[in-house]
């Protein structure tokens, strides 16, 4: 009977700790799950209408608006899902580079010609540009001599990702890749920082161009024809260097951007539904057959990703 009663004993403890460790279990997978989310900027994706109407309830003229363009996007379209963009001042950089990554989209022509880690040396010696220390790494007031190494590692940073992401042609592989990159906010700010430099270092290259009389791209004299994007030196104090601390991108900045990278980024302005400005496409006319990459917006601050 003793012996029977310490079995009995012994299968209650077994089947309460298997019950508490299974709660603990349970427990810990959520918390791990919850917390990469929370960390994952670019998040699953989730059914667009489905979206919409958790986003946008009620009867105001604002939510009737976005779920009639919500429905243009579905039905007309074709777009299916969503992807959450994390909502800081970087999330349009981190919308298109996102979808360069996941699609595995090669480097712009001009970079395969440039050593591109270099650039920030060049702008200091053959052009110049001593102002360069003064550029602003978003939030991180930095500034000095050091700017340039600081700026070489970041642009190193998006040279080898860039590489590495082309070279995958699994688009599951990229797609596993990208919800590991971009978890990291530290190497996710120093990528967007890199684009950022290389953003200035085209409109230094037009400014140049300019001073030459040579031609240069409409975007660009509309860029210099503004007080306050007159020069290279103007656009960063005034513009770059807020991005990613106080503000996003603005519109000409898209233009740039998209010239830049060499690639088409279109994006719909849901604010805008049943406009002419519905839907933009930046630059307006590509130079070459550049690949295509598309954003959606509700209020021309912050960026999602469609997924067709």
């Amino acid at each position: 009977m003793v012996a029977v009663s310490l079995l009995a004993a012994a299968l209650c403890y077994f089947r309460r700790l298997h019950l508490y460790l299974g709660h603990r279990l349970r427990w810990w997978i959520g918390y791990l799950q919850r917390k990469f989310k929370r960390n994952l900027s670019v998040e699953a994706e989730v059914d667009l209408l489905s979206y919409c109407a958790r986003e946008w309830k009620g009867d105001t003229p604002r939510a009737k608006l976005m779920r009639k363009a919500y429905e243009e996007l579905f039905w007309r379209r074709h777009i299916k899902c969503v992807r959450q963009v994390k909502k800081d001042h970087y999330d349009a950089l981190r919308s298109v580079l996102f979808q360069i990554f996941s699609h595995g989209l090669s480097f712009p022509s001009w970079m395969k010609e440039k050593d591109i880690v270099k650039l920030p040396e060049k702008l200091l010696f053959s052009q110049g540009c001593n102002w360069l220390q003064q550029y602003s790494f978003g939030p991180e007031k930095y500034t000095g001599s050091n700017v340039f190494g600081k700026l070489r590692k970041c642009v190193d940073l998006l040279k080898t990702q860039w590489t590495d992401f082309s070279g995958i042609k699994d688009y599951h592989k990229r797609g596993s890749r990208c919800n590991i990159l971009f978890s990291d906010a530290i190497l996710e700010y120093k990528l967007y920082e890199a684009l950022k430099f290389i953003m200035l270092y085209q409109v230094t290259e037009a400014y140049e161009q300019m001073k030459m009389k040579k031609a240069i791209p409409s975007l660009f004299r509309l860029l210099f024809s503004r007080e306050t994007s007159a020069d290279p030196l103007s656009f960063m104090m005034n513009h770059l260097n807020s991005v990613g601390d106080t503000c996003g991108l603005e519109q000409i900045d898209m233009f740039i951007l998209g010239f830049a990278l060499e690639v088409k980024i279109k994006v719909f302005r849901l604010l805008k539904f049943n406009s002419r400005d519905f839907e933009v496409c930046y630059p307006e006319e590509p130079l070459r057959d550049w690949p295509e990459i598309s954003l959606l917006t509700e209020d021309d601050l912050h960026y999602h990703v469609p997924v067709f």
